[in-house]
């Protein structure tokens, strides 16, 4: 049986991953006299730091005390996407007769079937992130607990077994983990969060989940989707809390057609077990009291970073509740040690991570002075419909005393949207006032995840809005929305003043 919370015992497809990103019969190389860089945390920040500077020539350690792909292959982004991918297609099959599919009454998904598919294809996405691959690529793996034991140096502890690594440079990149909230009864009746939630076999009859923040609504969403009776709670009045409102109204108007429990704008008080079930107590409004049965509890309330064990006073690494302390070049207080990943930023993505690796090697290894705060981050919630965004929030220019201009575009003025019956969203993006300078964007759509990038791409490149018009789009496609954006902002461009010269213009050559 393994120690690791993300595995099933006497599962096929989790042996497999197993086998690929902690192998039992590992063996740690023999270190090297000293390495260009020691990486600590094998995580997205931590893989991609090490791949690329091997890539370059790099002598490169990756230490890694539990599984190879951290948190996005394990408990993350590839077992939520497998589960989501299932629930939208039991959505979908709700709906079947809107569109002339006629089937069965009573055809539902599997939900023990569909797990196993999630397992299935996590098991096969794991050879990227193998030992064995990485080993392949000049980057010695280590498996252990990592702790610095000197100024330039790393110690190695597993199974009784110490490996010392001597290092010009080092990389943190531990991660960060599920916060347990201080709910009284929580520990003791038992609750889930993303590390065990992908574990389950059973459906759970009836779901509680505490945190409305991505991780609770997409997984909130999803077993609604897939027959469990969900209750959604959060002190704020609205999920989301930091996306656009509109986007944030559309998709909780969603989830109620959907048969979420919402319960926003409560407080969860204490928890307690009554024979097999689960009773949580919560209250609205800090006076109106209530309760709910359920079976199951999934708790989302955030993440603490992965510092304790590391010995990071013993070589002036400075660090806080919100995680190591890194400038903006992701260098910490020690000027021989950079960090990366969930352990020291705010943009606790995948992507994000796989970013900040790119820029801590160019920094590190060649006197690099690239800037964390250069990026344009994209980001995306997955539930449906999505909600992506990138760049500036209206209230955020605000803050800036910048003045803006924004296009909004219903995607029930979108053909394709209409076609496919996913109406039920915008394209909404905001440039500098007066200008085609786009400043940012929000994108609620069945793919806006992948519509995002043309924004991001185009912010990237300097790109203003109007430019889009000259871009010719395959018809029909949701991305229509952005063209339709910016020729919204291409006809405030034509003035009354502008109109008449071009009125006597053609008057006079008629």
């Amino acid at each position: 049986m393994s120690e690791w919370t993300s595995i099933l015992p006497e599962n096929e497809h989790d042996a497999v991953r197993l086998a690929n990103v902690h192998p039992d019969d590992w063996r740690n190389p023999d270190p090297a006299p000293r390495y260009n860089l020691v990486v600590i945390g094998a995580g997205s920040a931590g893989l991609i730091t090490s791949l690329v500077a091997a890539s370059l020539g790099a002598r490169v350690a990756l230490v890694e005390r539990e599984l190879l792909g951290g948190d996005c292959l394990n408990v993350g982004c590839v077992p939520s996407k497998g589960l989501i991918r299932a629930s939208r297609l039991a959505a979908e099959v709700r709906h079947a007769q809107e569109l002339g599919l006629e089937l069965e009454p009573g055809a539902e998904i599997d939900f023990a079937k569909a797990m196993e598919r999630m397992r299935r294809v996590r098991a096969q996405i794991s050879h990227e992130d193998s030992a064995a691959r990485y080993r392949g690529f000049d980057v010695d793996v280590f498996f252990g607990s990592a702790s610095f034991s000197g100024p330039d140096r790393v110690s190695v502890e597993r199974d009784g077994e110490r490996w010392d690594l001597r290092f010009r440079k080092a990389v943190i990149a531990t991660g960060a983990r599920p916060v347990s909230p201080a709910i009284p009864g929580l520990e003791e009746v038992g609750y889930r969060t993303n590390e065990t939630i992908f574990n389950l076999t059973e459906r759970p009859r009836r779901l509680a989940v505490i945190g409305a923040g991505p991780i609770g609504t997409e997984l909130s969403q999803a077993f609604q989707r897939l027959g469990s009776r969900v209750t959604l709670f959060d002190p704020l009045p609205h999920f989301l809390g930091r996306e656009d409102t509109d986007a944030s109204a559309l998709l909780e108007g969603v989830f109620r057609r959907e048969g979420v429990q919402l319960e926003l704008g409560s407080k969860v008080v204490r928890v307690e077990r009554k024979g097999d079930e689960r009773v949580v107590h919560f209250e609205r409004a800090g006076s109106v009291q209530g309760e709910q049965v359920v079976d199951e509890i999934l708790v989302g309330v955030g993440r603490r970073p992965n510092v304790e064990g590391l010995e990071l006073e013993r070589v002036g690494v400075r660090y806080g509740r919100q995680g190591i302390e890194v400038d903006d070049r992701l260098r910490t207080s020690n000027r021989r040690i950079y960090a990366a990943g969930d352990v020291c930023m705010a943009w606790k993505f995948t992507h994000a991570a796989d970013a900040a690796a790119k820029i801590v090697v160019q920094n590190a290894l060649f006197f690099g002075r690239k800037r964390l705060s250069s990026l344009v981050m994209p980001w995306c919630t997955y539930t449906s419909p999505e909600i992506a965004h990138v760049g500036l929030y209206p209230h955020q220019a605000e803050e800036r005393d910048i003045d803006i201009d924004t296009y909004k575009v219903p995607l029930a003025d979108v053909n394709r949207a209409v076609t496919d019956g996913e109406e039920n969203g915008f394209v909404k993006i905001h440039t500098k006032r007066g200008t085609d300078r786009i400043l940012g964007a929000t994108i609620v759509a069945s793919h806006a995840g992948d519509l995002i990038s043309q924004v991001t791409q185009a912010m990237v490149a300097g790109v203003g809005l109007g430019k889009f018009t000259d871009v010719i789009f395959p018809y029909p496609t949701q991305a229509d929305a952005i063209k339709r954006a910016a020729g919204a902002y291409t006809r405030t461009r034509l003035t009354p003043l502008v109109k008449r010269g071009f009125g006597a213009w053609l008057a006079w050559t008629r």
